[in-house]
């Protein structure tokens, strides 16, 4: 994804949260160590999202364009879907216990789900996207309530109360994954999961890599990003950092990050290749994780949100 061009005019596709939106590319520029404003080095653009106000015109490094195309246009329906239909259930549990986190839940689904973008039609045509995911196998997660809820209020802190997760977080998701999988290993033979000894060390590693990866393309909105940025220039890329003493971004961030990721899973697997058993094992260890981290979830969750400075404020709007 990251080594495609785009040019200026040209009409994309572009990650913002966990969901994909149309947008057009204004303008390009190449930034270096000296003016990188996301801490990211290399090509970015200047995009607008379709149907928005260009105060949500922004950078976006390459990493989170998408080429135009039937393929990615798929994966964008098959993300909107799958928020809508997560939130929708959000939205009536929260109610039972939460009334005025219900009520919001209703509008951020209204919105189009996390993202918070109101999408209008384009996030309600789901007739044509069965078509799409009966070619790969799928992975059905069952996400416990309770972490519907904290998904719903996570995006509700950041976007519309202008809150962040203080960084860095302990535990962190590398520090998460360790103890899930002491957790799993303590079970010995009365765990569901197969071969656990054997598969869990490669499947830790895998989500540890992805998170690694996905956070900056995919993982954060847009008032988290001069955070995320100055996060890699103290600990990957500014002055003070030894070579070799590099921190990978999932030994900063932690639970709230990597719930966005797991959500995100189904879609990421319906436009891999991973074959249907892999897939199966995948899912079945996932969801341990999701019961897992639902019954640690006062511990490994923040409490609260830090409110961010009206400085921090102005330059995320800048």
């Amino acid at each position: 994804m990251s080594a495609q061009t785009f040019t200026v005019n040209e009409r994309v596709l572009c990650y913002h949260g966990p969901l994909v939106y149309e947008a057009k590319v204004l303008k390009t520029d190449v930034w270096d160590a000296s003016n990188t404003q996301s801490g990211v080095i290399g090509p970015h653009y200047y995009v607008h999202y379709k149907g928005w106000k260009q105060t949500w015109d922004e950078w976006v490094d390459g990493t989170r364009l998408l080429k135009f195309n039937e393929t990615n246009i798929a994966l964008q329906k098959a993300l909107q879907s799958q928020s809508q239909a997560a939130h929708a259930a959000s939205a009536s549990s929260s109610k039972a216990a939460k009334a005025q986190s219900g009520k919001d839940a209703a509008g951020a689904g209204a919105r189009g789900g996390i993202g918070g973008r109101k999408d209008g039609a384009r996030g309600t045509k789901r007739g044509r996207e069965e078509d799409e995911g009966t070619r790969r196998p799928e992975m059905k997660l069952t996400v416990p309530e309770m972490l519907k809820v904290l998904l719903v209020d996570d995006w509700e802190a950041v976007t519309k109360n202008n809150q962040l997760v203080g960084l860095p977080r302990k535990p962190s998701v590398t520090e998460l994954l360790e103890e899930f999988k002491q957790h799993v290993l303590a079970q010995g033979t009365s765990t569901h999961l197969k071969d656990p000894k054997i598969l869990l060390p490669t499947i830790i590693a895998g989500l540890q890599t992805y998170f690694d990866r996905a956070l900056g393309a995919n993982l954060l909105y847009r008032f988290e990003r001069p955070q995320y940025a100055e996060i890699r220039k103290k600990f990957v890329t500014g002055p003070t950092v030894q070579v070799g003493q590099e921190k990978e971004m999932s030994a900063i961030y932690g639970a709230e990050h990597f719930l966005r990721m797991l959500v995100s899973l189904p879609q990421m697997v319906a436009s891999s290749s991973m074959d249907g058993e892999s897939v199966g094992l995948l899912r079945e260890y996932v969801n341990e994780l999701l019961q897992w981290m639902a019954k640690e979830k006062d511990r490994v969750f923040v409490p609260e949100y830090d409110s961010a400075s009206i400085a921090y404020q102005n330059i995320s709007r800048s």
